[in-house]
Formats: structure tokens, sequence, C-alpha cells
């Protein structure tokens, strides 16, 4: 009998699979967006449910909240006319089959060799290894021993974010005259 978790994953693991499909088979980007989102979010599930709360939440303000807000302003700038007009690779059919057949064998692989390497000993539950919140771990290490190039990350995001900014006014004005 399968447990409620084990629906969960595999409920959550089947919709992440079936939108990521259709995301590379719709035709309308903004579907192929919604569908991403709907995979995301679906991926974050799945992180909940393997107790990694920080990880979900990346997951949802991040690439939910930032970066998928980001593609559908891209897509809905650019003119969906003049791209429907352009050639398209469809000739590529042969090689994405040959690469799809080698990652399927890749991954087959993989799961069937890894099954032992991914087993817990048997005196040691999963739940036991766990002593805090994994959220409150990433803080501690994150702040206390990475805590100088967790700021120099952060200042040299802030360094490229003011440089977007000077360089599109400059672009913008030289553009207007």
């Amino acid at each position: 009998m399968m447990t409620f978790d084990q629906i969960l994953f595999y409920a959550l693991a089947v919709i992440a699979v079936l939108s990521a499909i259709m995301v590379i088979t719709r035709r309308n980007p903004v579907h192929s967006a919604l569908f991403l989102i709907t995979t995301l979010f679906c991926v974050a599930g799945i992180y909940l449910q393997l107790h990694a709360e920080f990880l979900a939440a990346v997951q949802v303000i991040v690439y939910v909240g930032g970066i998928m807000v980001l593609f559908l302003f891209v897509i809905m700038l650019v003119n969906l006319e003049t791209l429907s007009q352009e050639r398209r690779f469809n000739r590529q059919w042969h090689i994405a089959i040959l690469v799809s057949v080698v990652l399927l064998v890749e991954f087959g692989t993989i799961i069937w060799r890894g099954k032992a390497a991914l087993q817990l000993p048997a005196n040691q539950p999963l739940m036991d290894t766990l002593t805090t919140n994994n959220s409150e771990q990433l803080g501690v290490v994150l702040y206390q021993q990475y805590m100088l190039p967790f700021e120099i990350a952060s200042f040299l995001l802030l360094v490229a974010i003011i440089g977007a900014v000077i360089l599109a006014k400059r672009r913008l004005s030289s553009d207007g005259k």
C-alpha cells in the first residue's frame, strides 16, 4: 500500500514531467512559459517533501517569481509575427532523437548502478541524521564560514545591475538624438 507521501511525490513528478513536455511542444510562447511555471511549482513541491524548505522557497521566489516574470515580459515585448515567419530548425530531428536515446541510456545506467549507493545504512534512518532545520544549517554556514564571499558576490551583483542601468540609459539617450 502506498503512503500519502508517495502518492503526492508521484503526482508532482508526473505533473512536472508532463508540463515540461508541454513547454517544448507548445507553439505559443506564453503557454510554454505558463507550463514552465507549473513545472517549477511541482519541483518546489518535491523539494518540500524532501524537507528542503529553503530550496522550495528559493525555487518559488527566484525562478517562478522573478525569472518567469522576466521571461513573460520578454515574450510580450518580442514581435511574434516576425518570429512566426522566420526559418525554423526542423531538420534536426535525427540529432535530437539520437541525443535523447543517449541520455535515456545514461540515465538508465545511473539508476541501475546507483541504487546500492543511494541506500542508507540499516542502523541509521534519515530523520535521525537531521538534528536541526536545514534552513538554519544553511544560514549558519553561509553567514559564519562564507560571509566574505557572500558579501563579495552581492557587491558584484550590485555593480552589474548599476552597470546595466547605465548602459541602457546611455543607449536610450543616444537613440533619442
